[in-house]
């Protein structure tokens, strides 16, 4: 039992270490209203590996301290945690189902735009009541949202649907233990 919890950290460092990894060495891509946070394609995992959560959430912490935006520090993480448990959640729902793969990248999509959409427009306008943060973060979301749909879509779900078609694919299930 001690020897699959092991498993399930490691795992999760691994994953974390990629995803801070990618954010960083592709930081011009990876920062900024018009984004293309590879990395983001990582938070399919969850889908079939719970325990990889925890690793996005502290992988997106480590990415973060270098983001222009101090604020991207708690914020970026956060939504990442937020998008990862959902993606978890319609996992549990249905591993096997092409819909719900389909579905799964959709959260960090959503969270992405609406939390970082945010946190740029306060950092461009330095209110939130008002009309210039409005229009900020309408502009900063979409643009968030298109570039997270587009990593989601693009290499995310290629992901999750050939993940179990590798052979490391068993192996890696036997330490999900859900």
């Amino acid at each position: 039992m001690t020897n699959i919890k092991t498993r399930k950290v490691a795992f999760a460092g691994v994953v974390g270490a990629l995803y801070a990894a990618l954010t960083i060495s592709l930081g011009f891509i990876g920062y900024g209203p018009v984004q293309f946070r590879v990395a983001e394609a990582l938070t399919v995992l969850p889908f079939f590996f719970p325990f990889s959560v925890w690793g996005l959430f502290v992988g997106c912490i480590i990415a973060n301290l270098v983001s222009p935006y101090p604020l991207d520090i708690i914020a970026g993480p956060v939504a990442t945690l937020l998008a990862a448990v959902c993606t978890m959640r319609i996992g549990r729902l249905g591993k096997g189902s092409a819909a719900a793969k389909i579905l799964a990248c959709l959260p960090p999509v959503v969270i992405n735009a609406v939390f970082i959409g945010a946190l740029i427009a306060y950092s461009m306008t330095g209110y939130i009541e008002t009309n210039a943060f409005f229009a900020a973060f309408l502009i900063n979301g979409a643009q968030v949202g298109l570039g997270q749909f587009a990593v989601l879509y693009i290499l995310g779900l290629p992901l999750l649907i050939l993940l179990p078609k590798m052979r490391v694919f068993e192996k890696l299930l036997s330490y999900r233990g859900d």
